[in-house]
């Protein structure tokens, strides 16, 4: 390639920083870009120099993340810097593996997560059709590199020595469906994925989005103690969506800047058991009974939104497949060190009486390396009667699923 003065690349990301008188993060999505003033004779996705400029304004950084973002990253060009007059080089290294790769959520998922600078190898599995994705995906710029495998005697190869195994596959959602329609179905794909997972790459991050989530995060947790190798602290239900939908919901409500917007989602992933706590809004924002109710529904019912409106087309397949990218993304940083990382998502948990809970997590090298009891404090009147609603409902969804897994045992 011909020698270039001057380079950009862009990703998405989560900054989290805290409020003045607030020691609780906030969790932003974020855009990076990394410029480089220097001369470079080959360009493979990340070729950052001496200077990187955070462009707070046309992405979603507020001033403090901003501020957050270049302190992570200033250090390690600083030390590059004394080995490679190149300046910061590139810190690909993590492996990562996205099961159900050729459907509607995997590609644009596969297409964002090859963007990340922290990438070294993408691994795209499907029963059919990936090997196409993954030609197309290869002829991207960006550091990583691709491989497919198609079909069952290829899924062992696939997740070999994988750091982070992102899981789509599964049908998705039809108009007049619920969540518990896909359950036979799906139930059974994440099964016979999982004790793949458990087989190849026991210590890696599981994101699972396969819906149900309420039951099929239940399914791998029963699947991996089968299999002997169970750690709650990486097994992550992907709920990133419902706040993703609460930010941009209150944003436009109440005409706030969206960067500056974060809504704390709690309880499970399906109808009711979705409870974002407005109470909780950064920034605070006052919110009448009926807008609390309108706002709390139309979270609750997003998917179904979607749903009806691609009239029998599909489901939620974009904007989930951002919302995963952010946790993906969220998982490496916090692999790589970053000590200031927080997501909402469903994980085993003590917060309640219910044993799957999703909340505030902060994410670190181990996987989960705490969760965040303090929203769940405070809770107006309307919260504490929802959060109580839903705990039944999520409740039998769990034990929904981990009655499928005792009832079929797990392949050796």
């Amino acid at each position: 390639m011909a020698t270039i003065s001057a380079s950009t690349f862009s990703i998405g990301s989560t900054v989290s920083f805290g409020s003045k008188g607030n020691s609780l993060p906030q969790t932003k999505s974020s855009a990076v870009r990394f410029t480089s003033q220097n001369s470079l004779t080959s360009f493979s996705g990340l070729k950052a120099a001496t200077y990187m400029k955070c462009e707070s304004e046309s992405s979603f950084l507020g001033t403090e993340s901003s501020a957050a973002l270049r302190g992570s990253f200033v250090p390690k060009a600083q030390k590059a810097n004394q080995k490679s007059r190149n300046g910061l080089q590139p810190v690909a290294s993590y492996k990562v593996a996205i099961l159900g790769a050729a459907g509607g959520i995997g590609q644009p998922l596969a297409l964002l997560v090859k963007m990340s600078p922290l990438v070294s190898n993408l691994n795209l599995y499907d029963i059919a059709n990936v090997k196409g994705v993954a030609a197309d995906l290869s002829h991207c710029n960006t550091p990583s590199q691709v491989q497919d495998f198609t079909g069952a005697s290829e899924l062992g190869n696939c997740l070999k020595g994988v750091n982070v195994v992102v899981i789509p596959a599964g049908v998705p959602r039809k108009p007049g469906m619920t969540r518990d329609d896909l359950f036979n179905i799906n139930a059974n794909i994440v099964k016979t994925l999982v004790e793949a997972v458990a087989d190849n790459c026991p210590d890696a991050f599981i994101h699972i989005i396969s819906n149900p989530v309420n039951s099929t995060v239940p399914i791998a947790a029963e699947v991996l103690k089968q299999k002997g190798v169970y750690d709650p602290k990486k097994l992550f239900g992907v709920t990133t969506l419902d706040v993703v939908r609460a930010n941009t919901f209150v944003a436009q409500k109440k005409n706030l800047k969206l960067i500056d917007v974060d809504v704390p989602v709690v309880g499970g992933h399906a109808g009711i058991t979705i409870l974002p706590l407005l109470s909780k809004t950064k920034p605070s924002v006052s919110f009448t009974d009926e807008e609390v109710e309108q706002l709390t529904v139309r979270i609750q019912n997003a998917g179904t939104e979607v749903v009806e409106a691609k009239a029998g087309a599909g489901s939620a397949t974009l904007s989930m497949a951002y919302a995963a990218a952010r946790f993906v993304e969220s998982s490496l940083r916090a692999l790589d060190g970053d000590g200031d990382v927080y997501e909402c998502s469903f994980v085993q948990s003590d917060l309640t009486d219910v044993p799957f809970f999703a909340s505030r997590i902060k994410l670190g090298t181990k996987g989960i390396e705490a969760l965040i009891p303090s929203d769940l404090s405070g809770l107006s009147e309307y919260e504490e009667k929802a959060l109580e609603a839903l705990k039944p409902e999520l409740k039998a969804s769990i034990e929904k699923g981990i009655a499928f897994v005792q009832k079929q045992p797990v392949n050796a």
